[in-house]
């Protein structure tokens, strides 16, 4: 069977690790060094439930309270990945913004997402709780992770989980092990 294509989008406020998590997703190294980003495209394919996808990841330039969402991102997108900094409470504003956006230019109430809150590293310096992310998650009927880009922590999780959500957007939930629990 031919891998699913999906395409996915990551987006979120600038310095957020947007492109760290990307590369570390599809190269699996860390890259230290910042250099803006315009816009990226990466290919992997992955495997979730016995299914192969072909993820197509658009790692887009750093988004803030003003920017105009980008219209080619609402097209032809199967689910967004939206990043923020844990030890940025502005991120964790823009990253709603851009929520609300999306929704807004897709003309949706639901689209698949992962709410991202990154560099996990850096413990000593957050400023956003894991429980305010849990609940903006929740608002939005999205998947929730906390990740070190650096540390590789939970980076396969965010595309993992997210391919999960559009199988279940696109009427095809992913088959239930025959485990119980009571």
């Amino acid at each position: 069977m031919p891998p699913k294509e999906r395409n996915i989008a990551m987006m979120g406020y600038r310095s957020v690790g947007k492109s760290s998590l990307s590369i570390q997703f599809v190269e699996g190294q860390f890259v230290d060094s910042y250099d803006p980003t315009i816009e990226n495209t990466f290919t992997k394919v992955t495997r979730v439930n016995s299914q192969d996808y072909g993820v197509k990841l658009v790692d887009t330039a750093g988004q803030d309270e003003y920017s105009i969402f980008p219209v080619q991102y609402s097209m032809d997108f199967h689910g967004y990945v939206l990043v923020y900094s844990i030890t940025s409470l502005k991120s964790f504003e823009v990253v709603r913004i851009i929520y609300e956006k999306l929704l807004d230019v897709m003309g949706k109430k639901y689209v698949p997402v992962v709410l991202v809150g990154n560099k996990t590293d850096l413990h000593q310096e957050r400023t956003v709780s894991t429980e305010d992310g849990k609940k903006l998650a929740e608002s939005w009927r999205a998947a929730f992770l906390e990740t070190s880009a650096k540390q590789n922590e939970s980076v396969g999780d965010i595309f993992h989980q997210l391919l999960m959500l559009i199988e279940n957007e696109n009427g095809n939930p992913p088959e239930k092990s025959s485990c119980i629990v009571s």
